[in-house]
């Protein structure tokens, strides 16, 4: 295992999981380790995608933190952490998604695409995450983008962050209606339905109603 060709993400990821190895006086570090380190960073990759499928990831990091807890514990002052079979099985997995999804650098996606082929797949499966239905998530967070770089998560995060799926919010009825706006919405749809030059723009001075008219289109559109 190369660790320059992981991303910063990732790499972090491998040092909590040894960390939390040593932490719990574990001889080896196994699967629930770096699941568990993957999900503490709380606004990465892995945990965008976990809400997604299954809500929230309190359940699934509860039940990791059970199993990693029973663990047998080793005491000396001479014990060294090193990774079990089981756990460089999912990095060499991980490896081969990087390629197969053309990428330069191994992600934490691509830890998570591993440790569902892993011992982890069963508990992972039982919160929703199986292989399809992270591919589908990662195929909506990630668009077509390539891991080209090491720090490539905050990018392709960045409209999760920094946006609000109003299509989402419209679904869930968390949109008050919209009075008034029908010819606006209309000429937006006109427009946004053009083979070209399809992309409108909202111009006018604060509180006019350009949020509103926006809403409006989500709501028509689910």
């Amino acid at each position: 295992m190369d660790l320059e060709k992981y991303t910063s993400k990732s790499q972090q990821a491998v040092m909590r999981a040894q960390r939390l190895a040593e932490d719990q006086n574990h001889q080896e570090i196994e699967p629930a380790h770096l699941l568990y380190a993957l999900l503490e960073e709380s606004e990465g990759t892995v945990s965008a995608v976990v809400r997604r499928i299954s809500g929230s990831t309190d359940g699934l990091k509860q039940e990791l933190w059970d199993e990693i807890s029973d663990h047998p514990k080793v005491y000396g002052g001479n014990v060294r952490v090193s990774m079990s079979r089981n756990t460089a099985d999912v990095l060499s997995a991980a490896e081969r998604h990087a390629k197969g999804m053309g990428d330069e650098y191994v992600s934490t996606e691509h830890i998570l695409l591993g440790l569902i082929e892993s011992q982890e797949g069963t508990r992972l499966e039982g919160f929703g995450l199986t292989k399809d239905a992270v591919l589908e998530v990662l195929m909506e967070i990630r668009g077509s983008q390539r891991v080209t770089n090491q720090t490539p998560e905050g990018t392709y995060q960045a409209l999760e962050k920094y946006g609000r799926d109003l299509t989402d919010l419209a679904r869930r009825g968390k949109l008050d209606p919209v009075i008034g706006r029908d010819q606006e919405t209309r000429r937006l749809v006109q427009i946004l339905s053009r083979r070209t030059k399809n992309n409108p723009a909202l111009i006018g001075e604060p509180g006019t109603g350009k949020t509103a008219i926006v809403e409006g289109l989500a709501q028509r559109i689910v």
